[in-house]
């Protein structure tokens, strides 16, 4: 009698093995993402720190974070093999690459300069909103227009950041339009980034960000230049670019583990950190409307999500 198993229960095995491969990949995707956005919201806590109680130039911040990420893939890239400084300098797209590497800038900078004035969860609070104006613009801009479910969707997010920020109150501060405008060059920064995906590799585009951030901010950041009285401040300064560099690294990682669709929800995870870092860094206690409309958004975008991935993109 023979002891080979029957085909039908090896692809019974098969399929079980792979499903529980891939939910490994899942879940190690997931944690990598949750520690990038831990590794976003200190590099924002970092910033707000340095900014108000280090008293540090806005712009000069900026430039060293795209610096020191600048330095970083400049030495690491070829000594690992994975691509020669020739070809990271080489793009399909050159205008393209570098509107989308100012918007990078832009949203970088108007980001730190609101979080001089703002709380730590009504920045991101803001930011959030970024995904429902990508939805929006994508179609007129991309061609990938959305059904009248996430046209409500992205309507009710909307309606979620009125919420929040409650415009023509008194005690908002003028500082939130910093914010906004972070969020819209943040919005078409994506939108580039998807339009620019099939043209040139994610080192391509990613070297082009830090290298048109450090070469065009280096006039301006030494202007107003401010050196540091200690060694904190420096090693504050310098972590700016650690942060964020290893949390982009931690970002690609968790996307190439697992489906988009999969792991996007836990994007709004950030909210938590951020408001954990305002608490404990700045005594900061975030207002129940900003946590209505942040709950509002988050709403909205999951369900943007979901919508996305129960149509495969088709309404």
């Amino acid at each position: 009698m023979s002891s080979t198993p029957p085909d039908s229960f090896r692809r019974t095995t098969d399929t079980a093995l792979q499903a529980q491969e891939a939910e490994r990949a899942r879940l190690t995707a997931i944690g990598l993402m949750l520690l990038a956005l831990a590794f976003f919201s200190t590099l924002d806590t970092a910033a707000k720190w340095l900014a108000t109680r280090e008293g540090i130039p806005v712009m000069q911040l900026s430039w060293l974070r795209f610096l020191v990420q600048f330095l970083g893939l400049l030495i690491l890239v070829p000594a690992l093999g994975l691509m020669s400084l020739e070809r990271l300098f080489t793009t399909k797209k050159f205008a393209k690459q570098m509107v989308r590497s100012t918007l990078m800038a832009a949203t970088t900078l108007f980001n730190f300069l609101a979080l001089q004035y703002l709380r730590l969860d009504q920045t991101i609070t803001i930011v959030f909103l970024a995904p429902l104006v990508v939805a929006a613009l994508a179609g007129p801009l991309l061609g990938e227009w959305v059904g009248w479910r996430r046209a409500i969707a992205i309507a009710v997010g909307f309606a979620g950041i009125l919420i929040a920020v409650r415009p023509g109150f008194g005690d908002v501060h003028p500082a939130v339009i910093y914010s906004f405008l972070a969020m819209a060059a943040y919005a078409l920064f994506m939108l580039l980034t998807r339009h620019l995906a099939p043209y040139d590799p994610p080192l391509v585009t990613l070297f082009f960000s830090m290298f048109v951030g450090t070469l065009f901010g280096a006039p301006v950041a030494l202007l107003q230049w401010v050196w540091p009285d200690s060694w904190t401040t420096w090693a504050l300064l310098l972590s700016l670019g650690l942060l964020g560099g290893t949390g982009h690294f931690l970002f690609i990682l968790a996307y190439s583990r697992a489906p988009a669709s999969a792991i996007s929800p836990f994007l709004y995870a950030q909210l938590i950190t951020m408001v954990a870092m305002g608490y404990l860094v700045f005594g900061d206690v975030p207002d129940l409307w900003t946590m209505i409309g942040a709950s509002v958004i988050i709403a909205s975008g999951i369900y943007l999500i979901h919508r996305e991935r129960a149509t495969k993109g088709l309404e």
